[in-house]
């Protein structure tokens, strides 16, 4: 096992820089500890970030260490935390140490200090919370104006952390509609590297909100020093990584500056989102399990309850279906034995019927030669055949060919004087303005209120803000990408009240959301429109180093039709199942191993859904790739393995398991297998499990098993 090295913090490490301050603030879980120090001067700095040392009076001789929030205009050179510009033209800020309270929580601590400039009366309180078990940090600001004049905010990081190690290794993950979350390893050396996002609503279209940090050597799975971070915004982030002259590195993450200063007046306050991260010593393996569980517990919607799987009808119809066709549909969810039906885009608007992606988005109301009888009607069928009843929706946008479009042009982000630049042939509604929000809320309130057996929402967003310009916000734009993003909190906070268990889910054109704090109101994510299942591997794998199986919406398509259904099932197996598929256009002994998956699914769920998921064999390392997921009493486990494209007379290998006791036996059997028969049952110790392995990949192209492992 690795060791945790403490990340010893200091732009300068000579021997002034050893002297102590009288006060020390120590933010820690069971693993981690983060060190603070009150200097002479009275300002803050951070002097340690590593293991939790087993003699709390060890702290007392760390070095100073660098300045833990440090800001624009005075004697430091870098990329600052922190920028006020003041009503007198100075553009600087000092802060001191006023005061800090900690307090025990039900996870962990929360730790509140309070920094001050005691010229200009400038307040930043700097918020820690613990989550001691799952070895989890979260840490924000709030700024506040205390002076007498307003002053204008032009950078506000949610987090700034230190590092002085010689190499630093980041891993970024980006990509394109369709390609999301492609991991980028790169080694930092001196100057700056940015990861951001300007695109206001489907923010994350480009790269994703998280990042890898190895120290000293690249992050790797199971070995070797990490910080992983994630920003919870559903907006334009940044994170800033900056090496500077003497080899020190600062990470500074939260809302992207860029075009989002904004004024403070009097006694007005700013709060950031949270930065979330956690510390391993064992590599990207542990922090991932570290952020699956701390999700699951504290963050997610509902994180600790089931998940449906359901039937959409987006494959099977596309645009063109009418009443009966949907029933028929509903009554194939019933037959494959899934929880739910899910209507997708396609059944609103009149004036401007819903035909296409041209128009309608706005005209919340059914499109009546499609469904005389409404929505109510399908609700009714649902009920009727046993499974519940899901409904696609894009709340925030708006086709020019709509009826909203035509009464409320002044709700619509769009420039004046500019011909209008659409992207999906849509536009963005101003969620600044309050007039707007209640309308938003109000297309999910308006179809619950008439249509209250709607038991899913579906709610996408497939497109960047353009055209940046808002009618309401009149001379502050600036505020609009910031102002948006608290304007959508608003909405869903007001529904989370009204409707707390209704479960939704969170999409974007693909995986253009995918942040923590979203999914404070969503019970799940959409990852990909790319559900050819050989990509899924690799998107699945990618948003996993953040992101539970739990959240992570997994279809069964015709994407990639060279894929047997058993192959595209499994792969959607190690997420939250689903099928987009039309059942008719499968054989009799495809349509009989999907329902038969079902089933294997439900059962398999208390593994893939809530326990600790092992990431074995990488698809980017070769022809195959394995994942495990093991129950929190490690007496039942669930391998997937998969052969992509072996090689002809590939020698192929164990795969060895990881996370079981060493010490109990299991018997291992193939399950969900195509042909329906039980696969033969082995007997194993933990231990050699977690050695020798056991030969679960071919050389079968698009090929793979599962296994069932249980403590005898």
């Amino acid at each position: 096992m690795t060791t945790l090295k403490p990340f010893i913090i200091g732009s300068f490490m000579l021997a002034p820089a050893l002297a102590m301050a009288a006060e020390q603030i120590v933010v820690q879980t069971d693993s981690t500890s983060l060190v603070l120090t009150i200097g002479d001067n009275g300002r803050l700095y951070q002097s340690y970030l590593g293991k939790r040392l087993a003699n709390p009076a060890d702290y007392a001789n760390l070095p100073l260490g660098t300045e833990t929030y440090i800001t624009h205009g005075m004697e430091d050179y870098f990329e600052p935390a922190l920028h006020i510009n003041h009503a007198d033209g100075n553009p600087s800020t000092l802060l001191t140490y006023k005061n800090h309270t900690t307090e025990r929580t039900d996870a962990g601590s929360k730790t509140v200090i309070t920094l001050v400039d005691t010229v200009y009366g400038d307040e930043v309180e700097l918020v820690y919370n613990t989550y001691d078990k799952e070895n989890v940090f979260t840490t924000n600001t709030k700024i506040t104006n205390k002076g007498k004049k307003p002053v204008e905010i032009e950078k506000f990081a949610s987090s700034m952390l230190h590092f002085d190690r010689p190499e630093y290794y980041l891993t970024e993950y980006n990509g394109d509609w369709a390609a999301e979350v492609k991991p980028h390893t790169q080694q930092l050396h001196y100057g700056k590297k940015e990861v951001d996002t300007k695109l206001g609503t489907r923010a994350n279209m480009f790269v994703s909100p998280f990042f890898q940090l190895g120290l000293d050597q690249p992050a790797a799975e199971d070995e070797g020093e990490v910080l992983v971070g994630t920003i919870g915004w559903t907006g334009n982030f940044r994170f800033c990584f900056e090496v500077d002259n003497l080899g020190g590195l600062r990470v500074i993450s939260g809302i992207n500056p860029y075009f989002s200063s904004r004024t403070l007046k009097k006694d007005e306050s700013f709060t950031t989102p949270e930065f979330i991260f956690t510390v391993s010593g064992t590599g990207t393996g542990t922090a991932s399990r570290n952020l699956h569980d701390w999700a699951r517990r504290y963050r997610v919607k509902d994180g600790m309850g089931d998940r449906m799987t359901l039937l959409n009808n987006w494959e099977a119809t596309y645009f063109d279906f009418n009443q009966d066709k949907l029933i028929d549909l509903i009554a194939d969810a019933k037959a494959l034995g899934v929880d739910m039906f899910l209507l997708d885009d396609g059944w609103f608007g009149n004036k401007y019927p819903r035909h296409s992606d041209t128009q309608g988005l706005g005209d919340w109301e059914e499109t009546a030669n499609k469904l005389p009888d409404g929505i109510g009607r399908l609700t009714e069928e649902a009920k009727k055949q046993g499974v519940k009843f899901g409904l696609w929706i894009e709340p925030e946008m708006v086709n020019p060919g709509s009826e909203l479009y035509e009464k409320h042009k002044d709700w619509v982000i769009t420039l004046p004087n500019r011909e209008e630049y659409y992207f999906r042939n849509q536009l963005v509604l101003d969620l600044s303005n309050p007039a707007v929000q209640d309308y938003v809320y109000g297309v999910v309130d308006g179809l619950m209120t008439k249509y209250p057996d709607i038991a899913f929402f579906k709610w996408d967003c497939n497109s960047p803000i353009t055209n940046i310009y808002s009618n309401y916000e009149k001379d502050e734009q600036n505020r609009l990408y910031v102002d948006y993003v608290e304007g959508l909190y608003n909405v869903l906070e007001r529904l989370q009240a009204k409707y707390p268990n209704l479960p939704m889910m969170l999409c974007a054109g693909g995986g253009g959301r995918t942040d923590y704090e979203a999914l404070k109101y969503f019970t799940e994510m959409w990852p990909s429109d790319n559900t050819d299942p050989i990509e899924r591997l690799f998107i699945q794998w990618g948003y996993s180093q953040v992101f539970p199986a739990k959240v992570q919406c997994a279809h069964v398509t015709t994407w990639n039709s060279d894929a047997p259904v058993k192959f595209r099932v499994n792969v959607a197996m190690m997420g939250k199942l689903g099928f987009d598929i039309n059942l008719h256009e499968l054989t009799a002994d495809e349509l009989a191993y999907c329902k038969q998956s079902v089933k294997d699914y439900n059962a398999m769920k208390p593994c893939v859904l809530d326990g600790d998921q092992y990431r074995l064999v990488s698809p980017h390392s070769g022809n195959h790739a394995a994942t495990e997921f093991v129950a929190k009493d490690k007496r039942s486990a669930v391998l997937f393995a998969f052969d992509v494209y072996p090689r002809y007379a590939e020698k192929v290998r164990n795969v060895v398991l990881k996370g079981l006791n060493p010490s109990l036996r299991y018997q291992v059997s193939e399950i969900n297998r195509f042909d329906g028969k039980p696969g033969e049952v082995k007997e194993y110790s933990g231990d050699y499990l977690m050695t020798v392995g056991i030969p679960a990949f071919t050389t079968g192209k698009l090929s793979s098993r599962v296994y069932s492992i249980q403590a005898i």
